[in-house]
């Protein structure tokens, strides 16, 4: 399975960026995405999730309000729709995919998916 992150790039704050992540590779169900970002330096945390049953979410404190997750269940991709970015939105940003059925209160662990894209770097400028 290969998850493929697009959509990072530069841009000022107050602006807006829309990441997107594809699944491929062997026929598989997922049921969740999720993505994370990370810091140099610093353990990658959690951003959003996203869970195929019911489509419930989960946004960290930092980025509810500016950020939305969505994504089709039946291609396995999903989107982050970032608005209002701040320079401390400036990281590298992962997705990821859990395959086994998880509670939407764990989705927010990096220990719950199973596979994981390369990263895609977002920088937002003062």
């Amino acid at each position: 399975v290969q998850l493929q992150a697009s959509g990072g790039g530069l841009v000022q704050a107050g602006g807006s960026l829309r990441l997107s992540c594809a699944a491929s590779g062997r026929t598989f169900s997922s049921v969740a995405m999720g993505w994370f970002r990370q810091y140099p330096g610093k353990a990658r945390e959690s951003v959003a999730a996203i869970s195929w049953s019911g489509g419930s979410t989960y946004y960290a404190d930092s980025v509810k309000g500016r950020f939305t997750i969505s994504g089709d269940s039946a291609k396995n991709t999903v989107y982050l729709q970032m608005n209002s970015l701040k320079p401390e939105d400036t990281a590298v940003y992962y997705c990821a995919i859990a395959t086994y059925t998880r509670a939407m209160s764990t989705l927010a662990a990096g220990s719950s998916y199973d596979y994981w894209g390369q990263g895609t770097q977002v920088t937002v400028s003062s």
